[in-house]
């Protein structure tokens, strides 16, 4: 509900006057008005893209620096750091593939119930308008090893900026003096002026949001919703019960206040849905979470390698979308083959966060080595910014209750309380 907001009577006393929206109802408000604007207004969907690329544009410069710092400090302000960062990767990495997993397996089973592909035709030139898929594509592993701070920093690079930060800061953890000193300050001072400018930036989320929303509308319009209903209701449906029943156990099993959580994640949540950006939300993603309890030094280094080997979301649609254009084209797969098909996508879906419409990319690929033809992916074109919405999301809230869960593992979490790095220097 809106906040009231109370001001002096004739007795002085306070009595509510009027309310106030929080930052939450302003984004709902800027959802609303995108919706409405992209649906009657469509012939101002350039400028609204304007407008949605700079606020994107003003969230992402903000998060190498933040990454960077927070980083740093964290390893270097503590020389046993430096033992529990294999330790957190090891546990992350081990968390991340029983969540994909099982995102798989819900995937797979929604479409095989509801067959959301079965009587659906698609154009016959459809297979001339879908892009054709790589041959190769880059090793995993290459995509991680940083090649120039600098021009990885400009690409908006997450992993390779991560590896860079906690090498650096194992370096400078090794250090003594006052150059150790000088830049743990520097890094300290820089993470706290760029959470600051994350609340800065964020009083423009309604407008960047809105005007999100209003270009996405206006381009693809309702009528395609109701021609693939099918297909995104059992998308949806397939995500919701992923975070009833991997989710939120999750949550439980670590003790993780789930209301307090959601509270947390929800302007993040839905930044993430009305922009289909998980770049745009992680800013604010990262700071709600140092909020809510979660160590900066945990947090910063969760959500970036979960966005490369925890995409919940983006999983669950590989197999969902997979056997939706397999069922347009007629085939009937085997539970053999379609097991084959999870088993690759379990591969080739890791550390690809990198690169362009990598689902997309990913899914091409995927229906060549199976030999399933890809007329079908026109229909999926059509809606993809809509199940975009859903998948983005979904990769957000996984990734910060990942961060908790990860945490709690580390005896590190204090729910409702701010966490905040303790410097040698505070210690001092």
């Amino acid at each position: 509900m809106p906040e009231p907001v109370s001001t002096p009577n004739s007795n002085g006393q306070t009595a509510p006057s009027r309310f106030r929206l929080s930052p939450t109802h302003w984004i709902l408000v800027g959802i609303a008005a995108g919706i409405l604007v992209g649906e009657f207004f469509p012939s101002w969907e350039p400028e609204m893209r304007i407008l949605s690329t700079a606020f994107l544009r003003l969230i992402k410069c903000l998060i190498v620096p933040i990454l960077f710092g927070t980083l740093v400090v964290g390893i270097a302000g503590h020389g046993s750091e430096l033992k529990s960062v294999g330790r957190l990767a090891f546990r992350a990495i081990l968390y991340f593939e029983i969540a994909t997993t099982l995102a798989l397996f819900i995937g797979l089973l929604a479409v095989n119930i509801a067959k959301p592909g079965v009587g659906l035709k698609p154009p016959p030139t459809a297979a001339h308008d879908t892009p054709a898929a790589p041959k190769t594509m880059e090793p995993s592993l290459l995509r991680l090893i940083p090649e120039s701070f600098f021009r990885d920093a400009a690409d908006n690079n997450v992993m390779r900026v991560v590896v860079f930060s906690i090498l650096f800061g194992i370096a400078t953890a090794q250090i003594t003096g006052p150059a150790r000193e000088t830049m743990v300050a520097f890094c300290d001072s820089l993470s706290t002026v760029m959470f600051r400018m994350i609340s800065l930036v964020m009083l423009l989320a309604p407008i960047g949001v809105g005007a999100a929303i209003a270009s996405t509308v206006a381009h693809s319009g309702f009528q395609v919703l109701l021609q693939l209903a099918k297909l995104l209701g059992t998308l949806y449906g397939a995500l919701g019960i992923f975070c009833v029943c991997v989710l939120l156990p999750a949550a439980l099993i670590a003790r993780v206040p789930v209301m307090g959580f959601l509270r947390a994640v929800r302007d993040p949540a839905l930044l993430a849905f009305s922009t289909t950006s998980s770049d745009a939300a992680l800013p604010d993603a990262l700071r709600r979470m140092v909020q809510f309890g979660v160590p900066r030094r945990i947090v910063s280094f969760v959500l970036p390698l979960g966005y490369s080997f925890n995409l919940d979301g983006t999983t669950l649609y590989l197999a969902v979308a997979s056997i939706f254009v397999a069922q347009t084209a007629g085939m009937e797969l085997s539970m053999g083959q379609q097991f084959s098909i999870l088993l690759t996508l379990m591969v080739t879906s890791k550390g690809v966060a990198a690169v362009p419409r990598a689902s997309f990319v990913i899914l091409q690929a995927t229906l060549l080595d199976y030999k399933i033809p890809m007329e079908g992916l026109v229909l999926i074109l059509t809606v993809d910014a809509f199940m975009d919405m859903a998948r983005t999301t979904v990769n957000l809230v996984g990734n910060c209750l990942a961060s908790a869960v990860l945490a709690r593992w580390e005896g590190a979490f204090t729910p409702g309380v701010s966490a905040e790095i303790e410097t040698p220097e505070a210690k001092a």
